[in-house]
């Protein structure tokens, strides 16, 4: 097995096994604890974990192309659509003890499943349960952020992160969003969604900087990064 920090992206490493295979990993915040049985493997005195792209639209987007990544360590993110936590594990662990990770989630069920995860063993994550169609409801825990990261199974997407990014994100600051086409039109082609989707944001104020198409990981999905202006 061999490992190596990735060229380009900060806290990100890359894992080649035994049988040549590639893989991306994470430092592992809480040592010795799994979310969603990943392999822990040591580097250097070191616990990394392996990241599962099939699991995580994150992993599959650096996978797919995307090269660069605001996450660093010490940053603030606000994650809408944390679910069970698995993509929100790793950017904990990339953002680190310094950063901190504010998981909305809509459902009790998928939150009290996060909570068990993840935010219980991780002091870099804030749980929030909330509907993140509506920002202001958890401004009382809220603080400004750096990135938002979301990926949330509604329509209007876009709007969604613009709301939300009104209220939190700083000036110059970046988003990943996560468009699940089939989520927000099933009558249209998903390159007709992710176009619409991209206007949006840009007449919200952002700069698209990349578009990564997530097949075969996740079919009918982009993942878009994008700096506000």
């Amino acid at each position: 097995m061999k490992v190596r920090p990735h060229e380009s992206i900060e806290g990100l490493y890359v894992v080649e096994l035994d049988d040549g295979t590639l893989k991306l990993a994470t430092r592992n915040l809480a040592p010795g604890i799994k979310v969603y049985g990943e392999m822990l493997i040591q580097h250097e005195g070191v616990e990394l974990r392996i990241w599962d792209a099939y699991r995580s639209k994150l992993a599959a987007a650096f996978i797919k192309g995307l090269k660069t990544s605001p996450l660093k360590e010490g940053l603030r993110v606000l994650y809408l659509g944390a679910a069970s936590g698995t993509t929100c594990s790793h950017v904990s662990d990339i953002v680190g003890h310094k950063g901190r990770v504010y998981g909305v989630e809509f459902s009790p069920r998928v939150m009290r499943e996060f909570l068990e995860r993840v935010a219980r063993h991780r002091e870099n994550v804030i749980p929030i349960l909330a509907d993140a169609r509506f920002p202001a409801e958890y401004s009382h825990v809220m603080e400004e952020v750096d990135i938002i990261y979301q990926d949330v199974a509604q329509p209007y997407q876009s709007k969604i992160l613009i709301d939300n990014a009104d209220f939190y994100l700083k000036k110059g600051g970046w988003a990943f969003l996560a468009i699940k086409a089939r989520s927000i039109d099933v009558t249209k082609e998903p390159s007709e969604v992710y176009k619409r989707e991209i206007e949006t944001l840009k007449e919200g104020g952002f700069e698209i900087v990349h578009v990564v198409h997530l097949e075969p990981y996740d079919v009918d999905h982009a993942m878009i990064l994008a700096r506000r202006v």
